[in-house]
């Protein structure tokens, strides 16, 4: 059981960056976090994922080359920087805990089981 809270959401400039966080109620060492969008009348979206010791990481082809994910296991803290932000990256974005994920799955496949509330991202023109 692990409770994540998601910030750093906030309104941006097209072309800019932007840092989101997701702190986690408890240890994530051994947990891969990704990172989803969801849009208004859009199903959700996966956009990153991170093993659990940060070694690897995976990401959308739409983000890939622009969006970034790290951690810091001793804070419980995933990060998720974005650059080049454009406006369709504009939506609400969360994390969440993969609960189960092999080796041979896309993580985008892979079951999660906790989410965040999520944090708004507003890209301006």
């Amino acid at each position: 059981q692990v409770q994540l809270v998601e910030s750093g959401g906030g309104l941006v400039q097209a072309g800019t960056s932007l840092r989101l966080s997701c702190v986690a109620s408890g240890r994530i060492t051994d947990y891969g976090m990704a990172w989803f969008r969801q849009a208004p009348g859009r199903d959700r979206e996966f956009v990153g994922h991170i093993s659990g010791d940060g070694g690897k990481t995976s990401y959308a082809d739409s983000v890939k080359g622009r969006f970034t994910n790290t951690r810091n296991n001793a804070k419980n803290t995933v990060y998720h920087t974005m650059d080049s932000l454009r406006p369709e990256n504009a939506t609400v974005y969360s994390c969440a805990v993969e609960g189960f994920c092999s080796s041979w799955m896309a993580p985008a496949n892979c079951q999660y089981d906790w989410w965040g509330q999520g944090t708004q991202v507003t890209v301006s023109t």
